[in-house]
């Protein structure tokens, strides 16, 4: 291919002068238009290849009204998003996904209330073709920010807003995490514990309370004091567990929201020196590599397709903005398979 210079670069005239094709011809093929006959779009291809030519991306975007490109909004802290294996892996998945069809990822953090007016005037701007958003909280303005501009949206999770009708016709991607939530409960029960506690992640997110709400479907007459919300974090995990340990309620096992909470509470079980599984199993949710095959012991915990989601996410929102779908979302919810995966910390 030439080497293009600046000041040097071959521009569309020059493509559909070598092609003999008009310049119209040549923008409908480069830009993927249809109606041009074959064998004059294989002329046009021809002459991109020889002259090197690459389209300028602004002038693409006003012919097609397109950037080939998607905000992928998480609302959460920059600290939480980079220390968390869940989201390099679900933020992986969508990679894939959009790298497989030649659409760029612009990542969008929302650590607090001020950043909302900085993305909603970003979308609001036409830098993106549609969005994905994921860990939102139940009062997260983003939902009635994309809503206003008629933005293209799939959801990582259950939509958690309360007004009626504003989850009406959302697309989203979610785990069983209440199903799930029950097998490790179960699971704990068969094994023979008795007082199984439930470290809880932050319940203004549908996760964490979908996942509570299994603990207590297996174990409705629990006791309440069992129950402690931790923020799905290492540190929050420890002191959950340490405030457990401090009721002095004779813990046999915990189930933890999640495998970073978990790995925190087996850290204070061993600094108090209660042996796992022999005096508190642990169970914990998600099974995200390297936290819960390197945990001490390694954690029994449950399986969600984090990776997958991602990729399944993309997907929908893609076929939203090939035309395939009606212009808003394109499908009701997805909810995927969850598994219990058993080591040694149960």
């Amino acid at each position: 291919m030439p080497v293009q210079r600046p000041g040097n670069r071959p521009t569309l005239e020059a493509v559909a002068e070598r092609a003999g094709v008009s310049r119209a011809t040549a923008s409908r093929v480069v830009n993927g238009g249809d109606g041009v006959r074959a064998h004059l779009a294989d002329k046009v291809r021809e002459a991109v290849r020889d002259l090197g030519y690459v389209p300028n991306p602004a002038a693409r975007t006003l012919v097609t009204r397109r950037t080939d490109a998607v905000a992928v909004i998480i609302a959460e802290p920059e600290v939480r998003v980079f220390s968390d294996p869940f989201f390099s892996r679900q933020v992986r998945g969508i990679s894939k996904e959009l790298t497989a069809h030649d659409t760029q990822l612009v990542l969008l953090l929302a650590e607090d209330r001020g950043d909302y007016d900085r993305i909603g005037r970003y979308l609001a701007g036409g830098h993106v073709d549609g969005a994905l958003a994921f860990s939102l909280h139940t009062d997260d303005p983003l939902p009635a920010i994309t809503r206003r501009l008629g933005m293209p949206t799939v959801y990582g999770g259950r939509p958690g807003w309360t007004t009626p009708g504003e989850a009406e016709g959302v697309t989203y991607v979610d785990a069983d995490n209440r199903g799930g939530a029950r097998a490790a409960v179960r699971y704990l029960l068969e094994r023979g514990r008795e007082r199984i506690a439930h470290i809880a992640g932050p319940l203004d997110q549908t996760s964490a309370a979908d996942r509570l709400s299994g603990y207590r479907d297996v174990l409705p007459a629990a006791d309440p004091a069992l129950v402690v919300e931790g923020d799905f974090t290492v540190a929050g995990g420890a002191r959950a567990m340490a405030e457990l340990l401090g009721r002095g309620d004779g813990v046999d096992a915990v189930f933890a929201a999640n495998d970073l909470m978990a790995t925190g509470a087996l850290r204070v079980l061993r600094e108090a020196g209660r042996a796992v599984p022999a005096d508190v199993a642990v169970v914990g949710f998600d099974d995200a590599e390297p936290v819960a095959e390197c945990a001490d012991p390694p954690l029994t915990t449950v399986r969600q397709d984090i990776e997958g989601m991602g990729r399944l996410m993309a997907r929908l929102l893609l076929h939203t903005l090939s035309g395939d779908g009606d212009g808003g979302t394109t499908a009701g919810p997805v909810i995927t398979a969850t598994e219990l995966v058993r080591r040694a910390s149960a």
